[in-house]
């Protein structure tokens, strides 16, 4: 039970910070363009960084752990079973279809992700899989599809270049090298007036991010009448019910993992969908509300689930 408790005082303070955002751009702090530029500079500032800064300090082999072939195939699953609901059901253009598959695959790995995996698993360095894996594979694709449904045209050196464009997956490669230097030669290769301003940085990218989401969430109406209220809801239960079934599915018979890494494959799957759905949709300004109101409902029942999974497995 403290880890459960520790847990949800985690979901407490994401909560704190998103309040914080929602009331500053109540109180018009930092003026009407505040949220962009918060958005922007997450994103090629910031949280770059912060990547940098969780891999490097990482051991090489627990960052490429076997529970990251649960949590790749477990994604991918969902992602694939929204894009078929989509083409049956939805309708939705290809970027907004591309958001809402994002939204039922995407964890919130650090903000959230962090402190479960610390506080319920006892092991925070339980995420670094997923941070590679959603980083080095699951964004640049997105954000490739993104890039060619907005702009309207297919160009296979515009694809093969994608990744040159993304800071994140940037930010995590030097993260991973370092790593295996770290690895090779014994000792961490980077010195302390190097890696200490990267971390300060990389420090300001959660908060920031959390903020300019509260921010949003200012003059707008979550779950309108107008909103794909069925899709909304479904990237939820995707998200926060069927990954984690799948989890469990794939970690007990495929990987036959049994005990901690089992409970850990499907707690981290719980995890609710991450804040930087919301700002892959901010960069291309497509499917903004159908983000928020996806990313507000999954972290809002996450918590729920995750207790429940806690309850049965733990």
């Amino acid at each position: 039970m403290p880890g459960l408790i520790g847990a949800m005082e985690g979901f407490a303070v994401i909560g704190i910070v998103i309040f914080v955002g929602y009331i500053a751009a109540r109180m018009r702090v930092g003026g009407p363009t505040a949220q962009v530029v918060l958005n922007k500079y997450s994103f090629f500032v910031s949280s770059p960084c912060l990547m940098f800064a969780i891999l490097s300090k990482q051991p090489i082999m627990e960052i490429f752990h076997p529970s990251i072939f649960v949590a790749f195939f477990s994604a991918i699953a969902v992602g694939a079973v929204f894009v078929a609901l989509n083409a049956a059901k939805f309708h939705m253009s290809s970027a907004d279809a591309t958001i809402g598959a994002l939204n039922s695959l995407y964890l919130n790995s650090n903000n959230i992700g962090l402190p479960v995996a610390t506080y319920i698993l006892g092991n925070p360095a339980l995420v670094a899989p997923i941070l590679v894996m959603q980083q080095a594979i699951f964004t640049p694709v997105g954000l490739t599809v993104l890039d060619v449904t907005t702009k309207g045209k297919v160009s296979a050196k515009a694809i093969l270049s994608q990744p040159l464009h993304q800071p994140l997956l940037i930010g995590s490669l030097g993260g991973i090298l370092a790593s295996a230097i770290t690895a090779w030669v014994g000792w961490y290769p980077i010195p302390n007036f190097i890696f200490d301003p990267i971390n300060m940085i990389g420090d300001s990218a959660v908060p920031m991010i959390l903020m300019a989401f509260g921010m949003s969430l200012h003059g707008s109406k979550p779950m309108r009448k107008e909103t794909n209220r069925v899709a909304t809801v479904t990237v939820a239960v995707l998200k926060n019910v069927v990954m984690p079934v799948i989890a469990f599915l794939l970690a007990y018979f495929v990987m036959g993992f049994r005990g901690t890494e089992l409970y850990g494959c499907v707690v981290l799957a719980a995890l609710p969908t991450g804040q930087n759905v919301y700002n892959y949709a901010a960069r291309y300004n497509v499917g903004l509300t159908f983000a928020r109101d996806g990313i507000l409902l999954s972290t809002m029942t996450s918590p729920i689930f995750i207790a429940i999974i806690a309850a049965i497995l733990s």
